[in-house]
């Protein structure tokens, strides 16, 4: 268990701040060597990002987005602070878990409090804005742990800069406004028309705030709705879709990629862990602005559907090539080319697209708890891709773990077809009537 899971916070967080500086930390800390625990200090945010995803729902409900996102900068902030000041292994796993119970509420919120705040037109392409943030938040990373190579103790000065961002969210949504929806859903009305006023134009006033009482008005549910309640009509459909599309893109996967394209770049002389780290989070940064440039173009069922057609096509090339090795030059080539199409693809379409879909299909009143539980399930897939893939790669090879993972892409473009709904160009009311076979359709 101790190497499978030492094995896993390599995987997980190859291309993200605690991996580089890991082996210091250890030294430092007094536990090098023993490779449950280094595989632990890095992994256990995970365990804090579940809860965090779980209980997001009871924050948001309670508070809304924008004072929770405030709230969630305590832990961003405290876990960081107490990481790099930590002198023993207790104190280190703490702030570790703190950063993890801060991630897991960040991620349902961000993408939540997005959807409900942009103008219909733009909100894919606003939504998008997550996984390009993400993206130079990895290349950031990347540049500020290079000089640990050559200074032991470069990973405070690292941990002290990652508290950073949480002291300019926590004054940044002291401007930013509540959710207009989140607002109406309180009965907080006339401060729902002044948002609107100030994000959508003083035109659009009463046109939304009619829009969001039609749902609410006709929606059986009050506010403290029941976590069951995701399992019966008409929530259970969006509830099946979200927590399948996190199953199928962990299980797509993608953390196992990230983490054997290293080696990859190796086969073909790039032999620079960080410079390689680099051009993954380039490609990552690449596709991410296609996306945004497409979003509300395509439609996300396009990009979905065409996203996992690409990595299917992309595992299927790289099984291709170390199956039916005609000339290793080339067999080499095909791999990395293979394996920056993936990672490409999936920025196009099955990263951004997975987060930005859910709160758009989810209803008003199950909108934060669809999300907090698909989440929920994205950290435990996370962590079983990331546990058992090695051990995988050991026992069966490169190859068919490949296209075990190609095989699920390929299934991932079916259920895109079958279940996924077309949300492009319409409101998240007009979606949630559309779904809601009791709701009226007067007036449609």
């Amino acid at each position: 268990m101790g190497p499978r899971l030492a094995d896993y916070g390599l995987i997980q967080e190859s291309y993200w701040v605690m991996n580089g500086p890991i082996v210091a930390i250890a030294r430092e800390l007094g536990f090098e060597g023993n490779s449950f625990l280094e595989g632990l200090v890095v992994s256990i945010f995970i365990a804090g990002a579940f809860i965090g995803s779980i209980c997001s729902a009871s924050f948001i409900d309670n508070f809304g987005c924008r004072r929770t996102l405030q709230i969630d900068t305590i832990p961003l902030i405290l876990g960081a602070l107490l990481s790099a000041q930590a002198h023993s292994l207790d104190e280190m796993l703490w702030g570790r878990f703190l950063v993890g119970l801060g991630i897991g509420l960040n991620t349902v919120l961000v993408p939540l409090y997005i959807s409900e705040v942009s103008p219909t037109k733009h909100r894919g392409s606003l939504g998008t804005l997550c996984q390009i943030g993400t993206c130079l938040g990895i290349i950031a990373a990347l540049s500020i742990g290079i000089p640990s190579e050559s200074d032991p103790h470069w990973w405070r000065t690292i941990l002290y800069i990652a508290s950073a961002p949480g002291f300019i969210l926590m004054f940044g949504m002291q401007f930013a406004v509540e959710s207009p929806r989140w607002l109406c859903k309180v009965g907080r009305f006339d401060d729902a028309k002044g948002t609107i006023e100030k994000l959508w134009g003083e035109s659009e006033v009463e046109e939304s705030i009619k829009k969001i009482q039609s749902v609410s008005k006709n929606d059986d549910s009050n506010l403290e709705t029941s976590w069951l309640e995701l399992f019966v009509e008409p929530h259970n459909r969006v509830a099946f879709i979200g927590w399948s599309l996190f199953i199928l893109q962990q299980f797509a996967g993608i953390n196992g990629v990230l983490y054997f394209s290293s080696l990859t770049f190796q086969d073909v002389g790039i032999t620079d862990g960080a410079l390689a780290s680099l051009f993954v989070g380039i490609t990552h940064l690449a596709g991410a602005l296609f996306a945004l440039y497409l979003m509300d173009k395509q439609g996300r069922q396009r990009l979905l559907i065409g996203s996992y057609m690409g990595m299917a096509c992309s595992m299927f090339l790289i099984v291709y090539a170390i199956n039916f090795p005609q000339d290793e030059g080339l067999s080499h080539s095909l791999s990395v080319f293979g394996t920056i199409m993936y990672i490409f693809t999936f920025s196009i379409g099955a990263g951004p697209v997975t987060a930005i879909i859910i709160p758009e299909l989810s209803g008003a009143q199950t909108r934060s708890k669809i999300m907090s539980l698909s989440f929920s399930i994205h950290w435990i897939c996370n962590f079983l891709v990331g546990l058992f893939f090695l051990e995988l790669v050991e026992k069966f090879g490169v190859g068919p773990v490949y296209a075990g993972f190609g095989a699920v892409s390929a299934l991932s473009v079916a259920f895109a077809m079958y279940f996924i709904v077309e949300t492009k160009g319409r409101s998240l009311e007009e979606i949630e009537l559309s779904l809601n076979r009791n709701f009226p359709t007067e007036g449609k």
